[in-house]
């Protein structure tokens, strides 16, 4: 028996997050119907155990297994970077270079001509 558990994210924007999957290895397949779907509910049909990306009040919660959670944090990683990216280049910056860290630090170089 394995143990769920709700995983409080600060992610808001459908888009952003289907974004971030699609940067994640494809072991996964994103299923946009199903219960609560016209809530905005989001489910990520895995080998295994299901991922729930539930809508909140305040975004959306991870709902999963116990041992999904470190995949729940490389998700809001991504969204974290999909999301910089495109408030930056909404500002009018341009990625110039990008250097992944080997524990999983992201650095971005970004440039705006003025």
């Amino acid at each position: 028996m394995s143990q769920i558990a709700r995983i409080r994210t600060h992610m808001v924007d459908p888009a952003l997050i289907t974004k971030a999957l699609d940067d994640l290895e494809k072991a996964y397949e994103v299923v946009e119907e199903g219960r609560n779907a016209s809530r905005g509910d989001i489910w990520v049909k895995m080998f295994g155990p299901n991922l729930l990306l539930q809508r909140s009040r305040d975004g959306y919660d991870a709902i999963c297994s116990v041992n999904r959670t470190r995949f729940v944090r490389k998700l809001v990683q991504r969204y974290a970077y999909q999301a910089a990216r495109a408030k930056l280049e909404a500002q009018g910056f341009t990625l110039a270079s990008e250097e992944i860290e080997e524990e999983g630090r992201i650095h971005l170089t970004l440039r705006r001509m003025t």
